[in-house]
């Protein structure tokens, strides 16, 4: 790549050619405000918040959408620069719902960090406001266009990155707003709640839809026994929420926390995702060896089902029966676990941590129930947790490190990677690579799969049959993906979705980064350590080795893909008109 020299601020620098000033100006350390700016996603140089001079150009120019030259010379920080940024600021903030301390960004909140920055003590443009909308009416995602600032990252990321475009501007001039069409609520869209419009937002137009008063009420009733499941990924993003370097693994910390919350048992959801690679690989095996439908899909990610559901029903066949691991476990709980500990199921109530906002649309899902109970009764996500923690006053940093309750928490290492994009395709190799090889196999580490690339595939020989597996993350990824395979351009056995790119590890309930930390530090990779790095210091790392599977299967359920198994661990899904 060409490279070109300029001078910021006094500091020469050389940068690729196909830089903007405002990434040569991170290189060198001098700090840009923007608000709109998402790299790769939104490029668009809406905020006016950027703004520098550059030597020998009559205006001012927004840093984030203007190319590098050579020989320019940009100022960032002058007089003219920082009031315009201010007035830009207020008059924002003109139009803000400006209630900071009972919002749920509070601290945590792109704009508030700016007006802080800035020394902004005064609004003097105040006058009419747009009248707020709440649209609370999916199971998920809460809409709030009261505190919207019209910077566009949500619509570019649902519109480029996941290629839905639910949402969209809407109206003209001072009613401009961000919406779905004809004042729909997202609950009546194709939304698939994946949250990685939450995740975009800097403000907290949007956010997910909090179930932490009904688990409150929950822990409080002495007639309910209160269980509690936790996702692989939430170990792996906890400790951001309590200050913790990113990639920071605190299982331990978090299983105590949970303790001290009053939840009666303590559950690891990896337990289940070990039994969903039972289910699952067997149900492979079966359809390879039986002329089943091909290629068979992975349904652990909710918001990838959802998208099938709206986008590809002609896919729905391939989607694997089995149920979430989330569903699964809450499943269990109200029959295997109660039956052994004599509790009407009845009085129990499911709680799930998950990293994902789907999950909650997920878990009312109507099928998703047995003998009229539903399997998961409450899910909170990663923040929602750490909420909780706040405000039972626990000081995370002091406690101690505890494990699992043991009923339904034994689990192998290839549990817990399910959590990073590529894991569940690694997890089911570790266990369908030994049944079709009829042996034990040394290899456990599928490295050729991991990675950040949206598609990745690759081809493996077992028991004599080649096996032809693909991975996608991001559903404009899976849609690329079974374009090719309806064109004939591709064909596999074997494929792994995950709604959100990089996996359940960037899920839309995982803590708030600021746009700009993003710049350097890629959270898929980073989480997804946390989650390898356990993977690594378990004594079983696969499932069919798990010894609490074998026993559930043993004493319980027989055998996998069993009637009874049917009946609890799989499902079905519905073809659902996008209009």
């Amino acid at each position: 790549m060409e490279k070109v020299s300029l001078t910021i601020d006094g500091i020469k620098v050389e940068v690729p050619s196909n830089f903007t000033v405002l990434e040569a100006a991170r290189k060198v350390g001098v700090e840009i405000p923007s608000l709109c700016f998402l790299k790769g996603i939104n490029e668009v140089g809406a905020c006016r918040v950027c703004m520098v001079e550059v030597e020998g150009y009559r205006n001012i120019q927004a840093s984030c959408v203007l190319p590098v030259a050579e020989g320019m010379s940009v100022k960032t920080n002058t007089k003219k620069l920082r009031d315009v940024r201010k007035s830009t600021l207020q008059l924002i903030l003109s139009n803000h719902n400006r209630e900071c301390l009972t919002c749920s960004r509070n601290r945590n909140c792109e704009l508030q960090k700016l007006t802080e920055e800035l020394n902004i003590d005064a609004i003097p443009f105040e006058g009419e406001k747009t009248q707020p909308v709440i649209d609370d009416l999916s199971p998920s995602i809460v809409r709030d266009n009261s505190k919207c600032i019209l910077c566009g990252r949500c619509v570019s990321t649902c519109k480029n990155v996941q290629k839905i475009g639910i949402l969209e501007f809407t109206n003209r001039g001072f009613n401009t707003e961000v919406a779905p069409a004809f004042n729909k609520s997202m609950g009546d869209t194709a939304c698939i709640f994946c949250g990685q419009c939450v995740v975009a937002c800097p403000v907290a137009a949007l956010k997910e839809k909090e179930d932490i008063d009904r688990v409150w009420d929950a822990l409080e009733n002495p007639d309910t026994h209160v269980v509690v499941q936790t996702a692989p990924a939430v170990r792996a993003a906890l400790g951001e929420e309590m200050g913790l370097p990113i990639g920071t693994r605190v299982t331990g910390k978090m299983v105590a926390a949970l303790k001290r919350l009053g939840f009666h048992k303590v559950f690891d959801t990896n337990f289940a995702a070990d039994v969903t690679i039972m289910e699952e690989g067997h149900e492979m095996l079966d359809r390879i060896q039986n002329n089943g439908v091909l290629p068979m899909i992975t349904s652990c990610s909710p918001g990838w089902v959802r998208f099938c559901e709206f986008n590809y029903p002609e896919f729905l066949p391939n989607l694997s029966t089995c149920k979430s691991p989330q569903q699964m476990n809450g499943a269990l709980i109200k029959s295997y676990y109660a039956e052994r500990q004599k509790i009407d199921p009845k009085k129990i109530f499911v709680v799930s941590v998950m990293p994902c906002t789907s999950k909650k649309n997920e878990a009312a899902r109507p099928e998703l129930a047995v003998d009229g109970l539903r399997d998961v009764d409450a899910v909170i996500t990663t923040r929602e947790m750490a909420k909780m923690i706040k405000q039972a006053r626990i000081d995370f940093h002091k406690l101690p490190d505890e494990r699992f309750d043991h009923e339904l928490s034994g689990y192998a290492g290839a549990g817990v990677i399910f959590g990073a994009t590529g894991g569940v395709m690694e997890a089911a190799l570790r266990t369908v690579a030994d049944i079709l090889e009829d042996k034990e196999l040394a290899k456990i580490d599928y490295t050729e799969i991991r990675g950040t690339e949206g598609i990745r595939e690759a081809e493996l020989v077992l028991g004599g049959k080649t096996i032809k597996i693909a991975i996608a993350h991001g559903t404009a990824n899976a849609s690329r993906l079974l374009d090719m395979i309806k064109s004939g351009e591709k064909e596999y056995d074997f494929i792994e979705v995950m709604g959100c790119s990089g996996g359940c590890v960037t899920g839309g309930g995982q803590p708030h980064v600021a746009a700009k930390d993003k710049i350097d530090i890629d959270l898929r990779v980073e989480r997804a350590k946390a989650l390898y790095e356990e993977d690594q210091t378990m004594k079983e790392r696969k499932s069919h080795k798990n010894k609490a599977v074998l026993e559930l299967y043993e004493n319980f359920l027989l055998k996998p893909n069993s009637h009874l198994a049917h009946k609890l661990l799989h499902t079905h899904y519905t073809v659902r008109d996008k209009y």
